[in-house]
Formats: C-alpha cells, sequence, structure tokens
C-alpha cells in the first residue's frame, strides 16, 4: 500500500510519496472472479481506531487479526513504523478502543460476552500497559467473589487529562456481601457508578464522585471537573423506563442541581457534552420538529442560545478535539454529512484540506496532541474507504498513517449518489443510488438494501456491502424509509417496529421506483437486508409477494414477540416493548408468521452468538418457509456476533450470496 505527504501551506501541492507502514496482510486472491472479490470485500477494515500520544509522536490503532483476535498497534508518527502492542483473541475479549494516558502508557477497554449465563452476559473491562505492551495493569474495580452483584461495565474514562499517566473514570463499585446477605448499600453510597482519578500505572483510584446507584453517566469538562451527571428513571425491578434526570453544578461548586428531565413525551435539553473553556453545556433540543444544539450556560443563569439547526434534518452530532474534549463545531447530513466549525482555525484547516484532496471529501478531526500543533485526521469519500494521516500545523505537512483497505487500492469503486422517490401518500424519500462502474444504468438486475436500526439511517461514503455488488454487476438503492432517524420527529414517526406499515411501504415503492425509471429489470430486482434491514427484505414480501424474486436476510427479526420475550431478562425490555407495541401489530409484523405469503426464494445468514437479534430467529423463520413450501436456506457461523466481525465468515457471506441471486434471478 502506498502513503504519501502533502505541503498544505499557501501553495497547496504534493512533494512526494512514500510506502505508509505494512502492517496488516491483504486478503489472499481466489480462483475466480466472485470468489476473488468476496474475498477482498470480505476482509475487514484494516484499522477500527485510532488515537494519538500527547506528544503526537506515536498513534494506537485497533486493527483485526485472524478470526476473533484483535490487536492494539502502535505506529511511530515520524518513521511510520509499526509495533504490536497488545492482542485478543477473543476467547472472550476483544479489544474495542484504546487511548493515551500519558506518552507511554496506553488504556484500552476489552468486551466479552459470557454465553453461559442466562441471559448472555455481555461485560467491558479496562486495563492499561505501556506502549511497548509490558506492565500491564487492570484499572477497573475488582470485584471479589464474595461481592452482591456482578459487575456489567466496569468504567470508562471521561476525561484524558494532562497526560501524566492518570484519568478520570466512572468506575462500577459493587460491594462485598459481608453479612451473608443482600444488603441495600444505596444508601450509605458504597454501591454504583463512581468517579476516581487513577492512575494507570498501579489501578489505584482516589474518590471524586461516591458511588450512586441512580447515576448512570457523568460528564467532565475537560479539566478534571465533573460538572453534570444523569439518572434514569427505572421500575421497581430495575428496568428502564424512559425518563433520564440531569444534575449539573457551578464551578467551583459541590452541590447538584436539576438541568433538566427527559422522556420521550417532553422538549427537554438533553446535554452532550461540557466545555470547561466557555463553562456551557451542550445539549441538543427539538427546534420545529428537528433536533437543534444549544449551548447553556452552567452560571446558574441557564441562558440558552441556538448553536445549530437545518431545516430539512437533524444535527446529530458534536465535534470534540484533543485531550481535553474541546467542542470545535456541530455536524448532520444532507446529502452528505457536513460540518460546522466554530472554530476560525480548523475551518480554515479544514477548507485547505478539501483544497488539498478533493477526493476524499469526507475530513474528519480524530484527535490532536495536547498543544494541538499534530493532529489525527480520518479522509474519505464514497469511492475511497479513506485514510489515515497525521498533520502538522507548524510545517503544514500530511503524512498518511494508514489506509482503511489497501486491498481494495486496484479497484474502481461506484459513485453514491442521492436522489428521491414519492411513497404513496405522496411524501418525498430520500434514498442513496449507487451504479455499478462500466454499465448502461438501465434494466440491471438491482438490489433495495434497507438499513438497519430502525433508528439509523444511511449517509453519503463508502459501504463495503454496497460496492461488492456494485462490482458485481447490480444497481444498488438504499431507501432512507420512515421510521429513519435524522430527519425529524415527523418523519420517525412510529419508528420501523411499530409503524412498519408505512416502512414497509416505503421500502417497496422504492423497488417500484428503480423499475419505472428503468434502472432495474422487473425480473430481476433483489432484497438485500441487516438486521431490522433483514427484517424488512422478509416483511416487504410478507406486505408485497410479487414484487422481488430474491430475499436476503442477514441477522433478521422474525417475529415481533419473540423480540419482546428475548427482552425479557434485561433492562431495556420496557422500552422494547413501548417500541414495537402491542396486540395485533405484533402478529401482523411478524414475517415468521406469514411465510406462506412468500414467493421468493430466501438466504439467510446468522452468528449463533448474536446478542442483539438471537439466531432463534432465523432457526424459526427458515422453518416456517420450509413448511410452508418456500426455499429456504440459512447459513450459522459459530462464536459469530451480530456484525459478523470475521474475514472468512464475510467472504463466505458474500461469496454464497452471489451465487444464490445469479440463480435466483436467472443471471
Amino acid at each position: 500500500m502506498m502513503g504519501g505527504r502533502l505541503f498544505l501551506g499557501t501553495a497547496i501541492g504534493a512533494i512526494g510519496m512514500a510506502s505508509a507502514p505494512a502492517w496488516a496482510m491483504d486478503a489472499p486472491l481466489a480462483s475466480s472472479e466472485a470468489a476473488t472479490q468476496a474475498k477482498l470485500f470480505g476482509s475487514l477494515e484494516q484499522v477500527w481506531s485510532m488515537s494519538l500520544s500527547p506528544d503526537g509522536k506515536h498513534a494506537v490503532a485497533v486493527s483485526p487479526g485472524p478470526g476473533q483476535a484483535t490487536y492494539a498497534i502502535v505506529i511511530d508518527t515520524q518513521t511510520r513504523e509499526p509495533h504490536l502492542a497488545a492482542r485478543q483473541d477473543g476467547k472472550p475479549t476483544r479489544i474495542l478502543s484504546c487511548g493515551w494516558a500519558s506518552n507511554t502508557r496506553l488504556v484500552c477497554q476489552l468486551h466479552g460476552v459470557v454465553f453461559d449465563n442466562d441471559p448472555p452476559f455481555p461485560y467491558t473491562r479496562t486495563v492499561a500497559f505501556d506502549l511497548d505492551g509490558k506492565n500491564p495493569a487492570y484499572i477497573g474495580r475488582r470485584v471479589d467473589v464474595d461481592a452482591i452483584r456482578l459487575s456489567q461495565f466496569d468504567g470508562k474514562v471521561i476525561d484524558w487529562l494532562q497526560g501524566d499517566g492518570s484519568v478520570l473514570m466512572m468506575r462500577d463499585h459493587v460491594p462485598q456481601d459481608t453479612r451473608g446477605e443482600h444488603a441495600d448499600y444505596g444508601a450509605s453510597g458504597a454501591n454504583g457508578l463512581a468517579v476516581d482519578r487513577v492512575d494507570t500505572m498501579t489501578g489505584r483510584g482516589e474518590p471524586v464522585e461516591r458511588p450512586d446507584l441512580s447515576t448512570t453517566s457523568y460528564f467532565s469538562d475537560g479539566a478534571g471537573n465533573v460538572r453534570i451527571r444523569a439518572t434514569k428513571s427505572t421500575d421497581d425491578e430495575g428496568r428502564l423506563t424512559g425518563g433520564t434526570t440531569y444534575f449539573y453544578r457551578q464551578a467551583g461548586d459541590k452541590h447538584w442541581q436539576v438541568f433538566s428531565k427527559t422522556r420521550a413525551d417532553t422538549n427537554e435539553f438533553a446535554p452532550i457534552a461540557v466545555d470547561g473553556t466557555r463553562n456551557v453545556a451542550y445539549a441538543v433540543k427539538t427546534l420545529n420538529g428537528r433536533n437543534a444544539v444549544y449551548s447553556v450556560a452552567l452560571d446558574g443563569s441557564f441562558k440558552a442560545e441556538l448553536v445549530s439547526s437545518n431545516p430539512q434534518v437533524d444535527v446529530d452530532d458534536i465535534i470534540t478535539l484533543g485531550r481535553h474534549g474541546r467542542v470545535i463545531g456541530v455536524s448532520y447530513i444532507t446529502d452528505r454529512r457536513q460540518t460546522d466549525y466554530f472554530d476560525p482555525e480548523y475551518k480554515q484547516i479544514n477548507a485547505m484540506l478539501a483544497k488539498a484532496m478533493p477526493g476524499t471529501p469526507l475530513i474528519h478531526f480524530l484527535d490532536a496532541s495536547a498543544d494541538e500543533k499534530k493532529l489525527l485526521i480520518y479522509a474519505g469519500s464514497d469511492t475511497d474507504p479513506g485514510h489515515y494521516y497525521v498533520y502538522d500545523k507548524a510545517t503544514h505537512h500530511l503524512d498518511e498513517l494508514s489506509e482503511v483497505r489497501p486491498n481494495l487500492a486496484d479497484l474502481t469503486m461506484a459513485p453514491m449518489k442521492l436522489v428521491s422517490f414519492k411513497a404513496t401518500d405522496g411524501t418525498v424519500i430520500p434514498a442513496y443510488l449507487t451504479l455499478p462502474v462500466a454499465r448502461a444504468g438501465k434494466k440491471l438486475p438491482a438490489i433495495i438494501m434497507p438499513h438497519g436500526g430502525p433508528d439509523y439511517r444511511d449517509s453519503w461514503g463508502f459501504d463495503w456491502l454496497v460496492q461488492f455488488f456494485a462490482q458485481r454487476g447490480y444497481a444498488v438503492l438504499q431507501p432512507e424509509y420512515r421510521g429513519s432517524s435524522g430527519y425529524g420527529d415527523a418523519f420517525y414517526a412510529h419508528n420501523g417496529f411499530h409503524g412498519w406499515q408505512t416502512a414497509m411501504g416505503d421500502i417497496c415503492e422504492a423497488g417500484r421506483w428503480l423499475v419505472k425509471e428503468g434502472i432495474a429489470d422487473p425480473d430481476k430486482l433483489a432484497i438485500v437486508g441487516w438486521s431490522y434491514g433483514g427484517y424488512a427484505a422478509l416483511q416487504a414480501n410478507v406486505a408485497e409477494p410479487k414484487l422481488f424474486k430474491a430475499i436476503v436476510a442477514i441477522a433478521p427479526v422474525t417475529d415481533l414477540g419473540r423480540l419482546k420475550s428475548d427482552a425479557s431478562g434485561y433492562t431495556n425490555s420496557i422500552l422494547l416493548d413501548r417500541e414495537i407495541g402491542s396486540g395485533e401489530n405484533v402478529g401482523l409484523g411478524s414475517p415468521a408468521r406469514h411465510a406462506d405469503r412468500i414467493v421468493a426464494p430466501v438466504l439467510m445468514f446468522h452468528g449463533d452468538h448474536d446478542l442483539n437479534v438471537s439466531v432463534a430467529h432465523s432457526r424459526l423463520m427458515d422453518q416456517a418457509l420450509r413448511k410452508a413450501g418456500v426455499k429456504s436456506g440459512l447459513v450459522v457461523f459459530p462464536g459469530l456476533g451480530h456484525q459478523l466481525d470475521d474475514a472468512d465468515a464475510r467472504a463466505e457471506l458474500l461469496a454464497k450470496t452471489d451465487d444464490f441471486l445469479h440463480t435466483a434471478l436467472h443471471m
């Protein structure tokens, strides 16, 4: 793979090319074109996350290994030489993310699942070690054998402080049952989520905020001060009921005051970040039916100012930078993700980068050195999976650290463009259309690909599934059906489960639109989806059995009643029950109960360690389809979760899907 250096000064231009570090192997080639492309696109991203050391001399990247293994790779930002700092084999834990407690000390969060527990028990554990992998230490709170409960999510860094090796962490404090019975420790403050200043060499913590069972999160101001905490309302059994109360404190004051109380039926400020330099909280509140971002003073006046809003879409993110999480802008998606920078310096740097790299307009500031003289940057596009760079403000040099998918560098990707069509009631539905390269855009084999969630939305950018199908000659349309997030309250309506009839109507109309426009051959129209998208792929064929000629469902929900019962052992069961609804909606909206209405052949994929959607859903659907005489296939991947984060499994998924579609569509 190739890297490069750009000079960003008054005159912007390339001054040379150099090899970026080859610290991940490309996927091996297979014999046939389809198998080769399946392996290439099935390969996982080389970098999942990356952060910069306080002095800017090193970056740490989380990278996939073989199978379920994950690596923490440290890269010298000057020489671009990598070395392995840590490895987890995925049995049972994997590395999620890493950051810097100092120039030589890393903190990583691990994730695992205990599957022999009923229900399965997902958990996180937080560890620290030197950049060479030595001197490991567990920095969460240890749980003794006589603890009164399990510790599921052990902690999270909320402030990286000054880079001296200490961090501010939320940590779960679990007391021992010293009296032989489960006493109520909540009143004493010895049980629950606390904030500690933790020495990452020893794991010892100094208390900052006492443990509290009702608190679910804390916000730091980036200078080591906890300024906001949140509590979520629960019933007597500890199940979430949907309300959140936020408390804040003024600078230098230990007294908590109510900031806001939010529920689904209210429109109150929901804080998302604190900027200690301005003494404000940034908070989301609906304006004219769409999420807007406000700054709210934390000086007791509660003065609120509108920071950003958009008349078409929700403002859905803030941009923070560096060790102190300074807010420098907000972000939202129109045709593609846009960023409005408050900070004039970063607005100018972004403009320079965009001019220097016109082929990768999706530019994000990911991290910065402590003095913000060096920046970690991602740049990508719909046809470019992306690159990680370090930008030096003093020299205006931009050095590439890694490509995201170097094994795809020699392939020509298909552009993605925003289109729209009208639903049956006249509502305009946005969608992303990708047409295969070097193919006439008429009478093509085509795929409707509804996104997952349903509380989600697609966005303009590289998508490995879409690009694989485009390489195989398919037109791909990704409809933003009603129930999608990002388009305001009215568009979201009753979400894609409770309001499945509307969502399925929009998805089916997407197929009819492709045919009407002459893009799709009506006899070669398929539907492919993952998670809720897999549900939609099946349920759309219950609603309109003759429209689609082939169905591929990955990790699909197939029975809404079962989905509700699957959640019964978890704290979100009430919220999920509310999202799905009750009564006849549950039965009518469950494709496994109406398999006899489906005509097209079905292929499903599922991991048997999926915590989001149990593999039982696909097995139930497969049995129902076979009983109804519908051609059905099910591939179960042992030991894999909802995302099927395994290169071999994804390659198999792509290859078998390609073969299935070619057969079903008579290609």
